[in-house]
């Protein structure tokens, strides 16, 4: 692997599911954006979204908490369960790290790798802490009940030049005009394929991508999950992950096409801004009898 300079050109093709999902994006979209809703109703719908997505990112990572329960976490009525000290704290964090995503976003700030350094270093310890050094060794995913080896990310040695190349590409992806949901998508494959923490590498990508959609305007006025429905297709979220049969990056990964996964990724989230539009047209349509709804 060259380190100097490293180009990543993702392998994918605009099938005709992807085009039609992405004009069905667009749609939901333009229709949110020109519903006017009651502050309150906005700040109801925005608030329920943001804890979703934080109950459901941290519990495709194995946390035990209920959305229940993480909603009292995220609005401290609750701070403790006993045992569970681990999966409050991720709670915490998570739900902090999506505010500050949202703040960088409105701010149009550009990726780069420090950003995404200091998102992890968020999600993993919490506010205050210095941005996350990548990796020095090597990290494996192995099934939890056979301990199979079900993927083998890149060596430590090339991940530096790995996210400097995917950095890169999406400066020129942005610059090019590549549609919003297709960068935050790639980002997200790319990102959890090189692997470059030992832990966290879920979170971190989900976010990213949350980021990237909010930065390119297609945050819905904070109205959606996407977190939420990757938890409840978990086994299509994984599979669409594996983009190759082989487990080893070296051996097929880096050069695999993604196609199957945007497929999946944009059809998710077209499906995602519909549900979206469809709760705010109800809240336009019933206004104050909509109250008991949220």
């Amino acid at each position: 692997m060259n380190k100097t300079h490293t180009l990543w050109r993702p392998r994918y093709t605009i099938t005709p599911a992807i085009a039609r999902a992405l004009m069905d994006i667009e749609a939901a979209r333009a229709v949110v954006e020109r519903t006017p809703l009651p502050p309150a109703a906005e700040a109801e719908l925005r608030r329920r979204a943001r804890v979703r997505s934080t109950h459901y990112s941290t519990r495709i990572e194995g946390n035990r908490l209920t959305l229940s329960e993480a909603e009292q976490v995220i609005e401290g009525k609750k701070a403790h369960f006993h045992g569970r000290e681990r999966d409050v704290s991720e709670v915490k964090n998570y739900w902090n790290a999506l505010l500050r995503v949202e703040e960088w976003a409105a701010k149009k700030m550009p990726l780069s790798e420090e950003l995404i350094q200091r998102l992890h270093a968020l999600i993993k310890e919490g506010a205050r802490v210095k941005p996350t050094p990548y990796r020095d060794g090597q990290n494996v995913i192995c099934d939890s009940a056979s301990g199979a080896i079900i993927y083998l990310p890149p060596e430590a040695k090339d991940v530096p030049a790995l996210m400097t190349a995917l950095v890169e590409w999406v400066h020129r992806a942005e610059k090019e005009g590549l549609p919003v949901p297709i960068i935050a998508g790639l980002v997200h494959y790319q990102f959890v394929t090189i692997h470059l923490y030992y832990d966290g590498n879920g979170r971190t990508a989900r976010l990213l991508a949350t980021f990237i959609l909010h930065r390119g305007r297609y945050g819905l006025n904070d109205f959606f999950s996407l977190e939420e429905h990757h938890a409840r297709d978990l086994e299509g979220y994984y599979r669409s992950l594996a983009v190759h049969p082989h487990h080893n990056y070296y051996e097929g990964r880096a050069e695999a096409d993604l196609t199957s996964w945007l497929e999946y990724f944009i059809k998710t989230l077209a499906d995602v801004f519909t549900a979206a539009k469809d709760e705010t047209l109800r809240y336009a349509e019933h206004g104050s009898k909509m109250a008991g709804w949220l």
